[in-house]
């Protein structure tokens, strides 16, 4: 039997396979951006956060997926259901290159630009919004582009769970 054959007995499976898949991903990835942007964010304002965040999430990057799948699974706040615990473990993985990205992004804006902006009265947040940001952003998306990759890789993996 190949493959073609196989999809065609099983599409039905297949497809909800696919959309389940897509589901972890996208929940993943969707979470990962919402906490790591704002902590690269964070750790670009005060840099003595900057040591510990980064340092977590290195941490966590090293940990194998399965083993971090078992770690996650007596958390009684998860509720012991294999797609929440595939969603919090595939943010955790996602949150490094977010991270790391938007603190490497941020910090990349040539400091001419910022000085022009204060020089033109901007306070410290519309330097962020309307200079900081747009520049940075190129690689942020590279950072989510990188973090929606890991967790498609990851996503085959939480299948050992029965995500």
């Amino acid at each position: 039997m190949n493959i073609w054959q196989f999809m065609l007995h099983n599409h039905t499976e297949v497809l909800e396979l696919t959309l389940q898949h897509l589901w972890l991903v996208g929940a993943s990835t969707f979470f990962a951006v919402l906490i790591g942007i704002p902590l690269g964010i964070l750790i670009t304002r005060w840099p003595a956060l900057n040591k510990p965040v980064l340092g977590t999430a290195n941490i966590i990057q090293t940990i194998p997926s399965l083993a971090l799948f078992g770690f996650l699974l007596p958390a009684p706040w998860i509720g012991a259901r294999a797609d929440r615990l595939a969603i919090l473990a595939l943010t955790l993985y996602a949150l490094l290159p977010l991270i790391r990205n938007t603190y490497t992004g941020i910090k990349g804006v040539d400091r001419a630009v910022i000085e022009a902006g204060r020089g033109m009265g901007m306070t410290d947040r519309q330097l962020l919004w309307q200079v900081e940001l747009p520049l940075s952003l190129g690689v942020i998306i590279a950072g989510v582009r990188i973090a929606a990759v890991l967790s498609i890789g990851l996503a085959t993996i939480a299948a050992a769970i029965g995500a």
